[in-house]
């Protein structure tokens, strides 16, 4: 059985820093993507990032690019999102995501087989 699970969440003020983490177990994803999603109250779930397993390359939503960084241990099987200069607006649930269908760093939620339960990450301004 897959399981996804995140740690890392928080409070913290504006302009500060968090590291999110995304263990995986039950299986590898080798040539797949892993990605972190975050949904706002009142709003949709959006992109924030997506790496490969294999390889490594990256895609970034454009309201993080610079700030945030995904990156990987594949001998640990996780996936990590170090999140600096937090802003008010960054404010979500975090959630990690790992595809089995696709083999490109996809930004489309529906492409994404298994979920984790989520982190709360909170901002204030």
């Amino acid at each position: 059985q897959v399981q996804l699970v995140e740690s890392g969440g928080g409070l913290v003020q504006a302009g500060d820093s968090l590291r999110l983490s995304c263990a995986a177990s039950g299986r590898t994803f080798s040539s797949k993507p892993m990605a972190w999603f975050r949904q706002a109250p009142g709003k949709e779930r959006e992109f924030v990032a997506a790496i490969m397993w294999s390889g490594g390359s990256t895609k970034y939503a454009d309201s993080v690019e610079v700030r945030f960084t995904i990156s990987r241990h594949n001998a640990k099987n996780t996936v990590y999102l170090q999140m600096n200069s937090l802003k008010h607006r960054d404010t979500a649930v975090y959630y990690c995501a790992a595809s089995t269908s696709v083999a490109y760093s996809s930004r489309w939620p529906n492409e994404y087989d298994y979920w984790g339960q989520g982190a709360q990450v909170t901002v204030s301004s």
